[in-house]
This record gives C-alpha cells, structure tokens and sequence, in this order.
C-alpha cells in the first residue's frame, strides 16, 4: 500500500507538478478576481475578497467558488421567459391595480416589478397547527393544479402527511408540482421522492438540472431557495416562515413551541405567488409552466397585496431596498420580527436614523438559538442596537421563527426573508406587503401578545456580558456577510 510519505516525496522531487499545481491555483484565483470586480454589489466585500485572493489565493479561491461565485444568468432569462416585465400589464388588463397604494410605496413596487393587487382576502395564521390545517384543507380542495415549494420538507410525520394529501390530489387527476430546496431538504430519502413521483406528483430539487453547481457547492451550499409558497388553482396561496417538519409544529422537545407567522391570501396576489413559482420550477426543471392569468379572476375580499419574490439573480439588493426603504419612511413605530438579525451598514444606519427621529424601534429575537454561529453574530448587533436607544426584545416563551415588518399604521409585511444579508442578498425569497388596516390591525394584535412572551435586554446586561461571550460574539459578527 502507497503511503502519505511516499506520494509527497514523489511530488518534491517533480517540481514539475507542483508548479502546475500552483500555477492552476493562480489562474483560478486569478479568474475569481475578475468575475469579482465584474459582478461586485458592495466595495467592502470586493476589497476583502481581493486582497484574500491575491495575497493567499489557496485556500481563498475554492472559498470564492463556494461562497462569492454567482451564476445565475439562466435564472434571469427564465424570469423573462415567464413573463415577468408583462405582469404590470396583465393587472392593468384585469382592472386591478390598487393604484393608490402603489403612488405611497413606489420602491416596493418597482422593486417587485409587479403593482399592489387589489380584491384580495387576507387571513393571518399563527404558529403550524393554524397553518398546515388551513393548507391542508386548501389542498383537499384543488381541482386543477397544486404548486407546492419548502425550504425544507422533511419525511417525519408532518411530512408523511403532506405526501399522503399530494399523491391523494394527483391520482385524482390534480397537476401538481412539488418543489424543494437541495440543502434546507439534504436529509430527504430518495424513497419519499420516489413515492411521490410513482403517484404522479411532479418532484424537484431546486439546483438539480445545474450539475455542475451540485457537483460543485457554489448553490447548493450558499445559494439558496428559502421561499414557502402553496398555490391552489391559482386562487389561494400560503406565504410565510413555516417549513415541512414536527418542528413546525411545537414538537421538538428542544424549543417547545415554535412561535411561526403564515399568511393565507385569496384573490389576484395569488397569481404574483404562482408566477415566482413558476420561475423557480424553470430553473429547476427547463420546464415552463404555463402562465396565461385565468380570464376571470377571483376577488373575494377587499384588501390590497403586493407579492415581492427577491433574490440572487436580481440586478440590485431589492430585498434590502424594500425593507430600507420601509425603514426609512417610519414616523411613529417600527417593529421588526426575525429570527435572524445580522443588519448590513445601509440597514443599521436607517434603524439609527429611526430611533433618533423618535420613532418606537422595536426588534424582537429569539432567547434561545437554532444555528448557534448566527445567534452569536446576531447578539453583537442586536448589543449595538440597544447602545443606540434601540429596544431589543427577546422571545422566551419558545423559539421564535416568524418574518414580520410593521411600520407605524401605514404597511406590513409577512414572508420568509429574515433580516440578514443572506435572505436580503444571497437567497430566493418571497415577502407579501399589507396596507389595508384589518391586517395591520391583525398584525399589531399579534406582536403585543408577542411582546408579552419576551424580556426586553438593557444597557446593563450588554455592559456586563463575560469577556469570552463579547470575543464570541463579535467573532461571529465578521461572518455576517455570508450567515
């Protein structure tokens, strides 16, 4: 058998090989830097990727291809081969663009590039038993076709349940179409996909017709499609931060319950949902489903919706310009929920400006952690936030997971982009905005029953945490562009 010692000796004594080795390793690196500065968003990120690249480009070139390396050009054309510069026009046909919310929230608009609908029904579900009945029993009642897309699904019972309701639709002669993505769902059993698509339920993973970046981590390890959508005949869907999994459901001996938001819209902002599905299962699969609106669209409410899908092949940080925007605009109060709060320099400065203008900046975390290297980077900012006069809640009566904005009486929103870089920059993600009052109201009834379930941290405790837990915290605060 060939050893260690032996293999290296044979690479000393052919310098050949090593300066082919290292000259590979320069090209590569050499490469990286170009795609860099050609595709550069922030300069800060550029300069730290460049100098990494130039002055140790082993092991910082195989870093870039896993962490800085984007290509998602095919996405981009898919989007367009959905339709999506056409949305604007098609609302226009059905008569009904809210025109009125649109003139106040310009950004999220152009942003979504699709207007606030109006005639929509809004139902707000709290935590999963309220969630995944009301989603189920949507399904139950599909007649034409089912888009169904998690972050994770996982084959515990809950998702032994979902499968069993899918297969029973699809037998019935239901579309429907299955999407997940390939590293939230890594623990998924080849058998539970087998199972769904021997019923006829359409299966993918989001980055498996892109083997090359499968094989090679850039999207499966940072890129990621972080959307939970359900659509039913294109007349209800499902939006929020739940995930396929008993956890979801408060049965986790961990965290007790897990404190959720979902939201159940019925009306036209169904097709906004539909059509970032489709443009997702493009991606995924090359197959474009079609995306002709119905010739009558539902209107069984009154509310008005804007559908935001966000993401990595979007030209700007839309999701960032969305929500700082939001920030911005606040007068009176601003409450943010998220799991995960690693702010960039553009979003901290706008919550500074907001607590200076008088505005009541509330941001509620969860006590305890899920991904403990995020949690810690989220204490050093949320630290920051309290030295600024910011007040930071921390939830305690379970593990808080839920994704909501509401900013003063003016406009909500509910989705699945937490408030970090990685859902505001590197992830797909979906976000619904709210103006009509019985949401807000809704909404602003929900967070103070939150409130009451949470501590609110002050100066002292930030001054007086151990040494060793600062140096953690702050350690983990210089990952923050890539949690």
């Amino acid at each position: 058998m060939v050893g260690i010692e032996y293999i290296l000796g044979m690479i000393v004594r052919d310098l050949h090989i090593v300066a082919a080795i290292t000259g590979a390793v320069y090209l590569l690196a050499f490469v990286c830097a170009v795609r860099e500065i050609m595709n550069s968003r922030t300069s800060q990120g550029s300069i730290a990727w460049l100098l990494s690249l130039g002055l140790l480009p082993f092991p910082t070139a195989f870093l870039y291809l896993i962490f800085g390396w984007k290509a998602f050009d095919d996405y981009a054309t898919d989007r367009i081969r959905n339709g999506r510069s056409a949305r604007p026009l098609r609302a226009k046909d059905l008569a009904l663009i809210d025109h009125d919310s649109g003139a106040l929230w310009p950004v999220q608009t152009k942003v979504s590039e699709v207007p606030f609908l109006s005639g929509n029904e809004v139902e707000l579900l709290i935590d999963g038993k309220a969630t995944f009945d009301s989603i189920f029993e949507g399904i139950s009642k599909a007649k034409s076709y089912l888009f169904v897309q998690f972050y994770i699904v996982r084959d515990d019972r809950l998702g032994e349940e979902l499968a069993e309701r899918l297969i029973e639709r699809a037998l019935a002669g239901v579309k429907v179409y299955l999407l997940y993505d390939d590293v939230g769902s890594t623990g998924m059993p080849k058998r539970f996909r087998t199972r769904l698509r021997d019923a006829g339920v359409k299966v993918a993973g989001f980055n498996q017709r892109h083997k090359f970046m499968r094989f090679y981590g850039p999207t499966q390890i940072n890129y990621r499609n972080h959307r939970k959508i359900v659509v039913v005949d294109g007349e209800v869907a499902w939006v929020g931060g739940h995930n396929v999994g008993v956890e979801y459901l408060g049965e986790n001996k961990k965290f007790g319950r897990w404190r959720d938001t979902h939201v159940r819209v019925a009306g036209p902002a169904t097709l906004g949902c539909a059509l970032l599905f489709r443009e997702d299962w493009a991606w995924a699969t090359g197959e474009l489903l079609s995306s002709t609106p119905p010739a009558l669209v539902p209107t069984p409410g009154d509310q008005s919706v804007l559908v935001m899908g966000s993401g990595p092949a979007d030209k700007l940080e839309e999701c960032a310009i969305a929500f700082t925007d939001a920030i911005s605009q606040a007068r009176e109060r601003l409450w943010i929920v998220s799991p995960y709060f690693v702010p960039d320099t553009d979003v901290r400065t706008a919550l500074y400006a907001a607590q200076l203008r008088g505005v009541d900046v509330r941001i509620m975390l969860p006590e305890e952690p899920d991904h403990k290297i995020v949690w810690l980077a989220s204490i050093a900012h949320a630290d920051a936030m309290v030295e600024h006069g910011i007040s930071i809640y921390r939830y305690t009566a379970g593990f808080l997971h839920q994704k909501v904005v509401l900013m003063d009486d003016r406009i909500t929103s509910v989705g699945s982009a937490n408030f970090d870089n990685r859902s505001f920059a590197i992830n797909f993600e979906i976000t619904l905005w709210f103006t009509d009052p019985k949401t807000i109201t809704a909404v602003e009834t929900m967070l103070l029953d939150d409130f009451k379930n949470c501590r609110q941290v002050d100066l002292y405790e930030v001054k007086t945490r151990p040494m060793r837990m600062r140096f953690a915290t702050q350690a983990a605060r210089l990952l923050s562009p890539v949690l």
